[in-house]
């Protein structure tokens, strides 16, 4: 899987906000565009995941909503995110992001299955993959619902154990 790059100081949307919200995950670093849109979620030790810089201006208030809908889905009382996305990546990375948006809470889907709804051939399963390991907004676009042809878990940027505990919380079976 490609390394995510890291966010500038800056974006074209103006500068960095970020603050750090309670899990059960863990804390989650989240980070926000001049215009309140969500940039990024990282986990601890998350592969590629984002690391707070000097330039960047700590500030919860552009985060409320995010922090409020996080609570909610970690209780089990929301099931879609109603919030503002602005992850920025290749062509082909937003079509696989976006498809990730499809799948519905509580439901899992393959790389192959993304692949078909992208439009890529079959060949593209491990660029699907890859694009689905770049996700900057793990949880928010739900890449742990993403599973191996044959049923089994295989890669999240935030780690195996995560991404049971997530499937779990949404009433997907046991692994």
């Amino acid at each position: 899987m490609t390394p995510l790059t890291p966010l500038t100081p800056t974006t074209a949307h103006g500068p960095v906000y970020w603050t750090s919200v309670g899990s059960p995950l863990g804390p989650l670093l989240l980070t926000a565009d001049a215009d309140g849109a969500l940039t990024s979620l990282s986990v601890p030790g998350q592969k590629g995941g984002r690391k707070v810089q000097d330039a960047w201006r700590q500030d919860p208030g552009p985060f409320r909503a995010a922090e409020e809908q996080l609570a909610a889905y970690f209780a089990a009382e929301l099931k879609e995110f109603r919030l503002e996305l602005r992850a920025e990546g290749t062509a082909f990375r937003e079509r696989v992001w976006a498809a990730l948006d499809t799948v519905p809470y509580g439901a899992t889907t393959t790389y192959g299955e993304i692949a078909a709804r992208v439009g890529a051939s079959r060949a593209a399963v491990r660029a699907v993959g890859g694009a689905i390991g770049a996700n900057p907004l793990l949880i928010l676009r739900p890449c742990h619902r993403v599973i191996g042809a044959d049923g089994s878990l295989t890669g999240y940027a935030g780690g195996l154990e995560r991404k049971i505990r997530l499937l779990e919380l949404e009433g997907v079976a046991r692994w």
